[in-house]
Parts: C-alpha cells; sequence; structure tokens
C-alpha cells in the first residue's frame, strides 16, 4: 500500500535545499543527530543509501567534501519532505491509499538507476583519485 498526503504549508516555517553545499551539510550533521534547524517542514532531495556511502568515504580521508558534492549531484533528484512539527502535523491531510499489486517495473527502474549511478561513480572517481 502506498498512502498519499496533502500538506498545506500556510503558516509554516518551511526550508527548502537542493542538491547544494547547505543541503549537504544539513544532511551531514543530521546523521550525526546534530539536527539544529528550527522549522516545522524541511524539503529538499532525498537523502538515500549513495549519501551515507559518500559519507562513509569522506570520514576515511579518500574525498573532499566538494568531490563528495559532486558525486551527490549524480543522477536523478528526487524530493522528500520532512515533517519537523506538531504545527506541520496539523496542516497533513491522509488523501487516501493505492494497492501496489506488480512492482516489477519500479524494480527495473531501480536497477537502471543504480546501474547508470556505479558507471558514472567510476567515472568520477577515476578522475579524482
Amino acid at each position: 500500500m502506498v498512502n498519499g498526503y496533502e500538506l498545506d504549508l500556510t503558516g509554516l516555517d518551511v526550508i527548502r535545499f537542493s542538491r547544494e553545499a547547505d543541503w549537504f551539510d544539513y544532511i551531514f550533521r543530521n546523521r550525526r543527530a546534530e539536527d539544529t534547524l528550527a522549522a516545522d517542514v524541511v524539503i529538499g532531495p532525498v537523502a538515500n543509501d549513495t549519501l551515507y556511502n559518500t559519507f562513509g568515504i569522506i570520514s576515511s580521508g579518500l574525498l573532499k567534501p566538494a568531490d563528495a558534492l559532486a558525486l551527490l549531484r549524480i543522477g536523478p533528484e528526487f524530493t522528500q519532505t520532512a515533517v519537523k512539527s506538531l504545527k506541520a502535523l496539523q496542516n497533513l491531510t491522509w488523501t487516501g491509499a493505492q494497492r501496489i499489486t506488480d512492482a516489477t517495473n519500479y524494480r527495473e527502474l531501480v536497477r537502471k538507476e543504480e546501474a547508470e549511478y556505479q558507471k558514472l561513480f567510476a567515472e568520477y572517481m577515476s578522475k579524482v583519485m
């Protein structure tokens, strides 16, 4: 099942990020339990498994943060919304649910995206290493 929601942003403190250094810094701090943003809602690129792998590479000293950010810009960008306050939660309305009976097409899309990312990642790393 996939649930659908609408979020009315009226009267809420909303921070929006794109795949830039401020987003990267926010996610990096957030993964260390250092969320310092006082906002009702944060909207920005999905912080997926690629991001966690990249943090590991930075921590090991193999990459500089600027190189890591360049890697994170590879591939499609999907947006996520984080509801961070009770005030924002009260502006959230459930719109319905959809039953997913066959995820074959989705799995194939993910497989292709992952293969393309790995190819571009390897190309980039060969240039900076």
